[in-house]
């Protein structure tokens, strides 16, 4: 633990934001995971910050942001521009404080994104097809307008907002020895990160802090190891919350100093871990939200005495849900898809589908055609989409197919 932290807000500042954030945000709920304490071989518990206004931890950076202005600043207005969850937490808490704002969003922002931050009573003007775009957009409204820009993470208001989740956990589980929290652009875990190691430089102990990133974007990893602030270039992910190009400025300095290891998930495992988060937590989060999670599964956190996940959010889009359920469906093997080859004759589709079910499989999707390259003039070839209990079922799917003959050939989903 560092004797001094160099740079963001102090400790004073954070139990002063705590106050000012207590007038619009929830205190959220703290939950046990039974399933994750048994992955871990530790207690496991859930921040349940999904659950918060505005579904994410985003109002408390900006409730303190917008809550510190001055009288002229306010008249003037605040713009931000965001594809969600800082959009909306923006809003809210623009319209908690009367304050005009104005919220550059991308074009094909997922509607229920864009309807939240409008219901909120914010502005919304449509600009660019990148929150890059909309950022550019954004500045130069403030430029022209007055209107103060509201940063995503990169201000010691938002990150000592942001860390009012710190203590929060404190409260809930003194004796946390680990948090995990995703990252993007770093607003939360240099908050929470901060807030936490001050407290506890008075108090005795320490808490280790680990950070997680989509690995399709992933400057803090990339940075952690080079000990340097770094840039990369991102590719798609479906955790697109935290899809960032560059840490921030201010947020690097912090994290460098409080933060232990940063780790990176693949969206296949999000994907597992918005589906263990469905089932056995009862819990609805956007990818953003579960990598925490996903780094658990994926076995990229050691045991440490008692370990808090942060559920960062829970804005996901409905249609989203749905893709990401099936990819998760199929990462865990509970979607079994495969090939087979069949004599063309009477009969054969309906063997094929006696054995899964003699299996206590059940098939979800069947595309039968006799058009397939390299097929013979005599063959049809069939493909199946079959709903398993997990690995060791789909193996025994196979088998039974095997067992009777057939070659059943395994696709990537």
């Amino acid at each position: 633990m560092p004797d001094v932290i160099l740079a963001g807000p102090t400790l004073a500042d954070f139990h002063a934001a705590r106050e000012r954030v207590s007038q619009v945000a929830h205190v959220t709920p703290m939950e046990s995971s039974s399933f994750l304490s048994a992955v871990l071989g530790t207690p496991v518990y859930l921040k349940c910050e999904n659950l918060q206004r505005t579904g994410s931890y985003k109002i408390r950076g900006a409730y303190n942001r917008l809550s510190q202005l001055s009288a002229d600043e306010k008249a003037n207005g605040v713009v931000a521009a965001s594809a969600g969850n800082h959009a909306q937490g923006v809003a809210l808490a623009a319209r908690e404080l009367g304050i005009t704002a104005t919220i550059f969003m991308p074009v094909g922002v997922a509607l229920p994104k864009l309807q939240a931050t409008r219901d909120y009573g914010a502005d919304v003007v449509l600009s660019g097809h990148s929150v890059e775009d909309a950022l550019r957009a954004a500045r130069d409204f403030s430029e022209q307008t007055g209107a103060v820009f509201i940063p995503p993470y990169d201000h010691a208001d938002v990150i000592a907002g942001q860390g009012t989740l710190g203590l929060e956990i404190l409260d809930q589980v003194p004796d946390v020895e680990t948090i995990i929290m995703a990252i993007g652009g770093g607003g939360l875990i240099s908050g929470v990160a901060s807030a936490i190691t001050q407290t506890r430089r008075e108090t005795g102990g320490s808490i280790r802090i680990i950070g997680v990133q989509a690995a399709n974007s992933a400057p803090y990893a990339v940075s952690m190891k080079l000990g340097e602030r770094t840039g990369v270039v991102p590719t798609p992910t479906i955790a697109d919350g935290i899809a960032v190009a560059k840490p921030g400025e201010l947020n690097w300095q912090i994290v460098r100093e409080v933060v232990d290891e940063v780790v990176t998930v693949g969206d296949d495992d999000t994907a597992k871990a918005i589906l263990v988060l469905l089932e056995r937590a009862k819990q609805v989060v956007e990818p953003a939200g579960a990598v925490g999670v996903a780094a658990v599964l994926t076995e990229q956190v050691q045991a440490l005495g008692k370990t808090v996940i942060v559920l960062s959010g829970g804005n996901i889009d409905p249609l989203m849900m749905e893709r990401v359920i099936s990819r998760g469906l199929a990462a865990s093997d509970r979607y079994l898809h495969f090939r087979v080859m069949l004599p063309d004759r009477p009969g054969q589709l309906t063997r094929v589908s006696e054995l899964i079910s003699e299996a206590n499989a059940n098939v979800v999707e069947v595309l039968h055609t006799r058009h397939g390259r390299g097929l013979q003039i005599s063959e049809v070839e069939l493909e199946l989409s079959v709903e398993t209990r997990g690995p060791d079922h789909a193996e025994q799917v196979l088998a039974r197919l095997a067992d009777a003959g057939f070659t059943p050939v395994r696709v990537d989903s």
